[in-house]
């Protein structure tokens, strides 16, 4: 049976899955790539997923298993700056074969005709609810996962709205104090779901999986 899934994941010790100004030079803000020390190692350049380890197992089983059929991210992931779109050219981060290999169902208000990338990824530009984007990516994903890809706010709308069935996250072990909250509204609900966690290989950081309790 497929899920909606939030994997991999990385948020600062107080809640923060992003720093502030994102821009295209910085598109985590202040936070830089801390949050994600333990996925792309400083002492590599910061250019290598790990592949070893607990890490390796846990990066390659969020992107790379062939069980995910469809994404959903927001608009500020695709593209740092609020508003309407002031660059028609732009496809991205990730250059011309972006690493989902889906359609990609990027949530925004501003209407964008959809652009097909290498390697399977299109990214297609919608509005609607978390739930009725949700019915386009389980449709587009057949039998398979839709992965929630973030930002923070977007991942804690499909939180509220209790669509994530699992939730994988990294603590960093930073201090961000300003940012995009993964909580802000969401108090108690640890207790929708049962939740474990292990040490990651890289020092100080956490994974923690959150599996939603069945009723």
């Amino acid at each position: 049976m497929s899920i909606v899934r939030v994997a991999a994941f990385s948020i600062s010790l107080d809640g923060f899955g992003t720093g502030e100004p994102q821009t295209l030079e910085e598109p985590f803000g202040h936070a830089g790539q801390r949050l994600h020390d333990w996925l792309f190692p400083p002492e590599t350049g910061g250019e290598t997923r790990v592949r070893y380890g607990l890490d390796g197992a846990l990066s390659m089983a969020s992107y790379d298993d062939g069980t995910v059929g469809a994404e959903i991210m927001g608009r500020r992931k695709y593209w740092p700056y609020p508003g309407p779109w002031t660059d028609e050219s732009w496809k991205g981060w990730w250059g011309d074969n972006p690493p989902f290999h889906t359609p990609v169902f990027v949530m925004t208000h501003h209407p964008h005709e959809s652009i097909e990338m290498e390697g399977g990824t299109t990214f297609h530009f919608t509005d609607g609810t978390p739930a009725e984007v949700l019915a386009k990516a389980r449709e587009a994903a057949g039998d398979k996962d839709v992965r929630i890809g973030g930002g923070p706010t977007i991942v804690r709308e499909f939180l509220k709205a209790g669509l994530v069935d699992h939730l994988h996250l990294v603590v960093a072990p930073i201090v961000l104090g300003r940012g995009e909250s993964l909580w802000e509204g969401l108090e108690g609900i640890e207790s929708q779901f049962d939740i474990s966690a292990t040490s990651s290989d890289r020092p100080g950081f956490v994974h923690q999986f959150w599996q939603r309790r069945v009723a």
